[in-house]
């Protein structure tokens, strides 16, 4: 028969080796569409929260922190230096450097966190602005640890690689509101070394454009399969004796 070569063992593993290649692209192109579905889903959070009417903190539920992440709200309270502390490896708009995050003493005692803004790693963290500061910001919850990301050594730190705000609670002296506030605007304003942190990427990214890529791969594994069994095929046919690869 004129298809029975197509049985032998190497052939076997050319067949296999082509499933293999198939199967991985259309689960690559599967996965990227999967990250477009939570990007969408991410997006669309973003915007509706920071839609929402701006309130004081104290006016929100903070049970369920992330519940209320990217929601505009206002704090009232004296900003306690002397607890600051950087984030380090930071960039916006192409330049490398760190977040400044300060305490804000509120009315009731209690403090929270303020991402003060983004400086640059050649300048020098400017002094919070003094007595009592009106900050407008967006709701931030901690950051989580990303795959090879080193742990934070123990004791009292001046420098993260995170924004953890169980972790700083352990050296801050006082509550912590289980949230942050990523400044927007203050009154008295910051100096002009400290630039707000950017709001994120609303993009849908290029998650599309490469599960259509891995799909067009994985039909042309279909296509050069194909291909290779007709030229075969057709060599057979000028030269039925042959064995051929």
């Amino acid at each position: 028969m004129m298809y029975r070569f197509l049985l032998r063992p190497k052939w076997i593993a050319f067949h296999l080796l082509c499933l293999l290649g198939v199967v991985l692209m259309v689960n690559l192109s599967m996965w990227q569409l999967g990250r477009l579905g939570d990007r969408r889903e991410f997006n669309s959070e973003v915007r509706e929260r920071s839609s929402l009417e701006t309130v004081n903190i104290s006016e929100l539920d903070l049970s369920d922190p992330p519940a209320v992440q990217w929601r505009s709200a206002g704090a009232i309270g004296t900003y306690d230096p002397s607890e600051q502390v950087l984030i380090l490896n930071r960039s916006q708009n192409g330049v490398a450097g760190l977040n400044v995050v300060t305490p804000l003493i509120l009315d009731d005692g209690r403090a929270i966190l303020v991402n003060r803004g983004f400086i640059a790693l050649s300048a020098t963290p400017p002094s919070a602005p003094l007595g009592i500061v009106r900050v407008l910001g967006t709701v931030q919850i901690s950051d989580q640890r990303t795959s090879g990301q080193a742990t934070q050594a123990s004791g009292e730190q001046r420098e993260f690689f995170r924004l953890d705000i169980v972790r700083l609670e352990e050296q801050i002296d006082y509550e912590l509101l289980p949230v942050a506030l990523v400044a927007k605007a203050s009154e008295p304003s910051e100096g002009p070394t400290i630039a707000p942190i950017n709001p994120p990427e609303l993009s849908q990214g290029p998650h599309m454009s490469y599960a259509i890529q891995w799909l067009i791969f994985s039909i042309a594994v279909i296509v050069g399969w194909v291909l290779a069994i007709r030229k075969s095929l057709a060599s057979r046919a000028l030269t039925p004796q042959s064995g051929l690869t």
